[in-house]
């Protein structure tokens, strides 16, 4: 009888031991959801202040293979934007096109901070990149180079990017 009193105490100490709800830090009684909203959140705040800063360079002229204030391109544009926030894209336009999830062209799944693809100048490969900024009613607003105004905002509304239009990326998930 003594040896099955000792086992009951031992199971009594052994599931005793184990942590309550209650006793749970904060951090592991935060539902997986709750947790991912927190970093949705940091995300989508880190997403504002990539749009920001691809605002702050309106204007500047179009520069082939420019990467700073003094001319961009349109990949120089992203990857110096990007690079801003120690986040690592490829140079050129098309191989930025391989990085990060691609929606192709779902422009239903486009949103803030996206990156948007064109074949412009009837070229069978993907040649020009963008920033998305804003995604309203089928349409999708983004900041990119143009050869002849330079760093502009534009719209998929717009007959020539809507005719372009290749695919969308998502780098920050």
């Amino acid at each position: 009888m003594k040896p099955l009193l000792y086992i009951l105490l031992l199971i009594a100490v052994f599931t005793s031991c184990k942590p309550s709800s209650a006793m749970l830090t904060s951090k592991e009684k935060t539902p997986d959801k709750t947790r991912n909203n927190l970093s949705s959140s940091k995300t989508d705040k880190l997403i504002d202040e990539i749009v920001d800063s691809a605002s702050q360079n309106i204007g500047v002229k179009y520069k082939t293979a420019g990467t700073s204030k003094s001319g961009f391109d349109c990949s120089g544009l992203v990857y110096s934007t990007f690079s801003q926030f120690d986040i690592k894209l490829p140079r050129t336009s098309i191989e930025q096109s391989k990085t990060g999830t691609d929606f192709g062209k779902k422009t239903d799944e486009a949103k803030k901070g996206d990156l948007i693809f064109f074949k412009t100048n009837n070229r069978s490969q993907i040649n020009h990149v963008g920033i998305v900024t804003e995604v309203n009613d089928q349409e999708i607003k983004f900041i990119h180079t143009s050869t002849s105004k330079g760093v502009i905002i534009s719209s998929t509304k717009q007959p020539y990017y809507k005719k372009t239009f290749a695919q969308l990326n998502r780098i920050l998930e």
